[in-house]
């Protein structure tokens, strides 16, 4: 039964394209309206099995719509594959690359809303209480 877990090479290529794709972004390579203004963080980027598809998941900080953003991302992506190139350049083929909303903060924000609510913490500490007089 093959794994689904990356293997340790996918994560070590996944590393370095989010650090050459993060890298263009600071250096403000791509010029567009949608990225104006807009700080973006690229926190994963998750690689194919044969590597040849760079799926990058990204926050637009300071950015009213993050669709938009991400939407002109991806219309650039060629032309950031082609900026990304010299710093990858010990890979075989250069990834496609993709962009998509990271929204794994969201989520996590609303776990631990969940978790602080007064229901859960009401059942949290009654069965703290209850184990105490066993």
């Amino acid at each position: 039964m093959p794994s689904s877990a990356p293997s340790q090479r996918q994560l070590r290529v996944g590393e370095q394209v989010r650090h050459a794709i993060s890298q263009a972004l600071q250096r403000g390579d791509v010029s567009d309206d949608a990225l104006a203004n807009t700080v973006i963080s690229v926190s994963e980027v998750r690689m194919s099995p044969d590597l040849k598809i760079a799926t990058a998941y990204v926050s637009p900080l300071g950015a009213a719509d993050k669709d938009v953003v991400v939407a002109a991302l991806n219309r650039h992506a060629r032309y950031i594959r082609g900026r990304i190139t010299p710093a990858l350049r010990q890979m075989k083929y250069m990834p496609e690359l993709r962009f998509r909303v990271d929204d794994s903060f969201e989520n996590f924000n609303k776990i631990d809303r969940l978790l602080k609510s007064p229901e859960v913490a009401r059942d949290l500490g009654d069965d703290d209480g209850n184990e105490d007089d066993l």
